[in-house]
């Protein structure tokens, strides 16, 4: 995630790049494109031996895959940059050659490497099947639609709930396709919702005054291998009309690699992670809040030592006499001067891994 001086580029690049097909005004309506995708995709297991890439007549640049049973199916652009990836052969290549020359390529890789197992996902409605992804035959497969169903389980719609999608600097706007924050394709889902009325009082937010931030999260996910699935939350000032995050604090996140493990972990890791902040109220924030604040620290240098090398730990002592003109004494003064330290980091993640920190230090007063 793309975290620069408190502002959030993430949900912008998501709104800036998807085409209308791809964003959804309510949850319910992205389960039911998500459903649909889930009942009509079929995964199977394949042997790369068992494949043939064969040229479309009459198109020049046309290709489609055989199978065991030898029927054939037309890949999407992310599963050809798949199979061109385990074939041995640069994709962006390949897309150039005629596709005579081109399925010869491919064939040639996929008949010369060792015999590899192969995790394909199809898609079939009636009309020609579709080969939507081409991983490991361990592929651990989280859907889209069982979460999206999870989030409708505890958020609703996305529209008319405490946790909505977001609205611009602060106020409440009608859900339009220009604006919404809810993105899914055959290739991938993001969620970007917020509760922007119920805000959360924040001691000494800026010149030593109490301000008041909402709170926010990302969910993400790929059945196809294009991403991780995560959950990532935080609190901010407010969303601007071109869904820039803007005074983004206390960023935390959790991602699962598609292993063959990411099912149970989705159970065991990512909706608990969901269902605690969805029950969690704003004063249960502003009581961790408080309590990082009355936890003094004893020794802060070996405290900082234990989680930091020691470069960072002294810059991030640095950091925290910089912004407020005394050295750290609590929790709360660390994750202040974490969170500063951060601001001056150049590579995205490191910055990130930086700010993680500061969201475990402020558990430890919970």
């Amino acid at each position: 995630m793309s975290i620069t001086n408190g502002t959030i580029q993430t949900a912008s690049r998501q709104w800036a790049m998807r085409p209308d097909d791809e964003r959804f005004i309510s949850l319910d309506e992205m389960q039911t494109k998500l459903d649909h995708l889930r009942t009509y995709s079929a995964a199977r297991a394949v042997s790369s031996r068992s494949l043939q890439v064969r040229p479309v007549e009459g198109d020049h640049h046309g290709l489609v895959i055989t199978g065991p049973n030898g029927a054939p199916v037309a890949p999407t652009h992310w599963a050809f940059g798949q199979l061109a990836q385990r074939a041995g052969t640069p994709a962006g290549y390949i897309r150039t050659l005629p596709s005579p020359l081109a399925a010869d390529c491919l064939n040639h890789g996929l008949q010369s490497r060792s015999i590899e197992d192969m995790g394909v996902l199809l898609y079939k409605n009636g009309g020609p099947a579709e080969l939507r992804a081409v991983t490991g035959p361990n592929y651990g497969r989280v859907w889209n639609a069982d979460i999206v169903r999870a989030l409708r389980g505890r958020f609703g719609d996305g529209v008319s709930g405490d946790f909505r999608v977001p609205g611009e600097f602060g106020k409440a706007v009608e859900v339009t396709r220009a604006n919404t924050t809810l993105y899914a394709s055959d290739r991938d889902m993001f969620v970007f919702l917020a509760d922007e009325t119920h805000r959360v009082d924040v001691p000494d937010r800026r010149n030593g005054k109490t301000g008041t931030m909402a709170r926010g999260f990302f969910v993400w996910n790929s059945e196809t291998g294009s991403t991780t699935l995560g959950i990532a939350t935080f609190l901010f000032d407010f969303v601007c009309c071109n869904r820039i995050i803007w005074g983004a604090d206390k960023y935390s996140e959790i991602r699962v690699r598609h292993s063959s493990g990411a099912p149970d972990r989705w159970i065991e890791e990512v909706a608990p992670a969901i269902e605690r902040y969805a029950n969690d109220s704003t004063q249960s924030i502003t009581r961790a809040i408080a309590d990082a604040r009355a936890a003094r620290i004893d020794d802060v240098s070996q405290f900082l030592a234990s989680r930091f090398t020691q470069s960072q730990a002294r810059a991030i002592e640095a950091a925290h006499v910089q912004d407020e003109g005394r050295p750290i004494e609590t929790l709360w003064d660390a994750v202040t001067g974490i969170t500063a330290y951060a601001r001056s980091i150049t590579y995205q993640d490191s910055r990130v891994a930086i700010e993680r920190e500061a969201g475990k230090i402020l558990k430890l007063a919970a």
